[in-house]
């Protein structure tokens, strides 16, 4: 909490100060008097309006309040820097792969966020959907140049693939008109006779510009072997239930696995898919039910803690201990051509582990499993810190892959791309432990959601914010002094069955517009169109402010229908 809070800076002192006496165990005449003195200056100072968006930041980031930052992981000190710098909403807010370490649910509220923010924001992310959510002009480092393209990154990709088409038109003409002038300086004696000496030079600069030409380049080469097949059933799962203490991972789960099934695993960080993983390959054992797996499994697991590297091996022992010599199928790779493929030069082959970064690690990480040979890939997080070239040649090698994959991605995009089926963490009252299967990738997945909605059933994804199956929130009964007070169950009246029945369209109407204002917030021609004078300025002001008010109307008409639906109940 003390780390968030002290994004606010100065701003924060008093309600600081507040929180450290509202915290203490005993309380005496003197705290209860410095307590009083603060109440009315920190209404006065709009400090309980900082409290609600620091509790809000932690809450949405799944932050612990009272965790030591010293004890935190990696990916939690992440969330609570993210949430540190969200806090103070500043004027530029600077995001370097804000995604990573992030569920799916955190990305939605960071991405909502931002596109209400009305400062500046200049992020780094290799995450598609946050950039076309986000964007509203995209700035590509490429082989040393800087190059702005307004709009999201759906346009980007369409004014990439026109100027690289010009590119490649503009080189074939000059590639011609250089073997020309090549064909003229190799005549000898004419050339030399006519004494061109302004051609001879112009030909020379021909030759340094064209090798100074770098073609697009850093792209990874990707390839797996998976010649040997597995039996037709990977993994049969009969109400299989595994628990660790009072926290249940899963309960009653039925799943069979076939041969090329590709699935995604889908929820918040905690809710088990890794632990799932493990009790699919037989790390663990399941406390009830059944698992039978299939015959002829190889397996390659690619780790999200990427702990399987060992530090003190160099970079070619990792991929072929004890050889020169890597295999593929029926190809055989030197390891430092190998190694090249993956974007590593053959002087870094002798290099350690504990010498890359982050996005090497990945690299080599995915380049020693796809130099074994597999019929099952167990992709834990592979996305983070991959660009997206790569990202893209990946998904194409896992599209095309005839094995079986299991993947768990907060990469919303490359699920669509990738996976066959998803298996989703669906927890209710009755079932803390539930997972729902559903075909397709993320975007099926969610378009079901808004079905049950439109149709007035409860989705998963409330059931899993506290809602129990029953339609009624999950939340405890109301309480005087401590006391549970009982609730009195009342029918709708007419008018409230009328304000239910009407609801749905209002809230599909809200949707609808806010759809529409983001789209607007997010064109470059707001922006260009409005940029002569302080009107412009008023109008994008008004757009971002009624983008705020349907935000608010939104939750508003979701927790009156929520509250409706209940008295129905």
């Amino acid at each position: 909490y003390a780390a968030v809070a002290s994004g606010l800076g100065e701003e924060h002192a008093l309600l600081d100060e507040y929180e450290v006496l509202l915290m203490q165990e005993t309380h005496d005449d003197a705290s209860f008097a410095r307590m009083a003195e603060l109440e009315p200056l920190l209404a006065e100072s709009g400090a309980w309006d900082l409290k609600r968006r620091i509790d809000m930041a932690l809450e949405k980031l799944h932050i612990d309040p009272k965790a030591l930052v010293g004890a935190a992981s990696g990916g939690m000190k992440k969330r609570i820097a993210l949430a540190r710098a969200l806090v103070g909403e500043p004027q530029l807010l600077i995001l370097d792969e804000p995604t990573n370490h992030l569920d799916i649910e955190s990305i939605a509220w960071l991405e909502d966020l931002l596109v209400a923010h009305k400062g500046a924001v200049l992020f780094v992310t290799h995450d598609r959907a946050f950039l076309d959510r986000v964007a509203t002009r995209v700035v590509e480092l490429d082989r040393g140049r800087l190059l702005s393209y307004p709009g999201n990154f759906s346009a980007y990709q369409t004014r990439k693939a026109e100027q690289l088409e010009v590119e490649r038109v503009v080189n074939a003409k000059f590639d011609k008109f250089l073997k020309e002038e090549e064909v003229w300086i190799r005549k000898g004696i004419q050339a030399r006779r006519t004494r061109n000496e302004g051609r001879v030079l112009r030909l020379e600069a021909l030759r340094r510009e064209r090798a100074a030409r770098s073609e697009r380049s850093g792209r990874v080469n990707l390839a797996v072997d998976d010649s040997s097949r597995s039996g037709k059933v990977v993994a049969e799962l009969t109400d299989v239930a595994k628990s660790f203490g009072a926290r249940v991972i899963v309960k009653e789960l039925t799943l069979r696995i076939l041969r090329g099934d590709k699935i995604g695993l889908v929820g918040p960080n905690g809710a088990g898919k890794s632990t799932l993983i493990k009790l699919i390959l037989g790390d663990l054992e399941p406390d009830a039910g059944e698992i039978k797996r299939g015959t002829k499994l190889e397996v390659a697991y690619f780790d999200q803690f990427r702990t399987k590297l060992d530090d003190e091996a160099t970079l070619a022992d990792t991929i072929s201990p004890g050889s020169d010599w890597v295999e593929i199928g029926e190809r055989k790779t030197h390891v430092m051509t190998y190694l090249s493929d993956f974007l590593f030069p053959p002087e870094r082959a002798k290099a350690k582990v504990s010498s890359l970064s982050g996005g090497e690690r990945n690299r080599l990480l995915l380049a020693r499993l796809f130099a074994r040979p597999a019929n099952l890939l167990v992709l834990d997080e592979p996305t983070n810190d991959l660009d997206i070239d790569t990202l893209e040649l990946l998904e194409t090698l896992l599209q095309d892959y005839t094995g079986t994959v299991i993947l768990v991605s907060h990469d919303r995009a490359f699920l669509d791309n990738v996976v066959t089926q998803v298996l989703v963490h669906t927890p209710d009252a009755a079932n803390p432990g539930r997972w729902t299967e559903n075909p397709g990738g993320y975007s099926e997945w969610q378009a079901v959601l808004k079905r049950r909605f439109a149709q007035g059933r409860r989705p998963e994804s409330v059931v899993a914010q506290g809602v129990q199956k029953n339609g009624s929130p999950n939340r405890p009964a109301p309480t005087v002094s401590g006391h549970v007070v009982n609730e009195k169950r009342v029918k709708l009246n007419y008018k409230e069955g009328r304000e239910l029945d009407a609801l749905p369209g209002r809230i599909a109407a809200l949707e609808t517009e806010q759809k529409m204002l983001e789209q607007k917030l997010a064109d470059p021609a707001t922006y260009d169109a409005t940029a002569a004078g302080a009107a412009g300025g008023a109008g994008i002001a008004a757009l971002r402010a009624r983008f705020e008010i349907i935000e608010t109307e939104l939750m508003q008409a979701l927790e009156r229908w929520d509250v409706l639906e209940n008295k129905r109940a």
